[in-house]
């Protein structure tokens, strides 16, 4: 939840409280859970937001408790961008330690055990469930917010893949696009429909960094500072892909990658972006 900072003077016996509003900017962890997407998202004003869990091992949690507060145990929004495993084979376990408030996801049905699991334990939580479409703002405080590009219709009887979420996270002049797995297709439909408008600082490459992504248009619509691979060291799928990269390379776009440089975490004053240290 949106956190205030208590400050408690004793003057004369008598303790005055006020409460303010942290200031700090935007702060996008891209966690280190190994083959899979995580990315903890905190607004100017201490609004959290969880973009997948990664897989059903609790890498989640240890990488959320380096993240956040020792004492917090809630999240404004989880997001499940689609029902493969290792996006939201966490999300159980998220449920089970923190409360979280609201929950997005795309509306694919899937009967695999990772989906059922997540199924039950948002309905045991009671939260409040949206079906995620374009068109919708996330409000993360302090003039930061998300906006969901994709999906713009029902998705219900299509890939899972295919019908991830994409959104843009915007503060100020620094934007940063979350591409869960969207293949080719998709990423060559947003530029169809956005073109320069999907320009973003950051870009997290699609599917781990998979062939089956990063068409050049989409990268070159997107022009980012940097690239994110979100993947795991050694990963049977041989992400990333040697295209992929090799195109990152020739657009001059510098690779950022979970496996090799571990969580990385991005701070933004809504001018420029800097890579925090930890």
């Amino acid at each position: 939840m949106a956190r205030i900072f208590l400050i408690g003077l004793l003057i004369f016996g008598n303790i005055f409280v006020w409460t303010v509003p942290i200031p700090h900017g935007l702060k996008v962890s891209f966690l280190n859970i190994g083959q899979g997407d995580s990315i903890f998202i905190e607004g100017p004003t201490g609004i959290q937001m969880l973009v997948d869990a990664g897989p059903p091992d609790k890498s989640v949690l240890r990488e959320l408790g380096s993240v956040m507060p020792m004492f917090d145990r809630s999240i404004d929004a989880m997001v499940e961008t689609h029902p493969d495993q290792d996006h939201l084979g966490g999300i159980p376990d998220v449920f089970e330690r923190y409360r979280v408030e609201t929950f997005l996801e795309p509306d694919i049905p899937n009967d695999t055990k990772a989906t059922k699991a997540t199924v039950l334990a948002v309905q045991k939580s009671g939260v409040k469930k949206i079906t995620a479409r374009r068109g919708m703002r996330l409000i993360l405080g302090g003039g930061a917010y998300a906006d969901i590009l994709f999906p713009d219709r029902d998705v219900s009887k299509i890939e899972t893949n295919t019908g991830s979420i994409v959104m843009r996270v915007v503060y100020g002049n620094t934007s940063f696009l979350l591409n869960g797995d969207s293949p080719q297709v998709i990423e060559k439909y947003l530029v169809s429909i956005d073109g320069k408008n999907l320009q973003s600082t950051i870009l997290k490459a699609g599917h781990h960094g998979s062939k089956n992504s990063s068409a050049p248009e989409f990268v070159k619509a997107v022009n980012p500072e940097y690239g994110i691979f979100s993947r795991g060291c050694d990963n049977k799928y041989g992400h990333p892909a040697s295209r992929v990269g090799d195109l990152f390379q020739s657009l001059d776009i510098p690779i950022l990658d979970t496996c090799k440089n571990g969580r990385v975490t991005f701070l933004s004053d809504g001018h420029t972006l800097k890579v925090a240290k930890y």
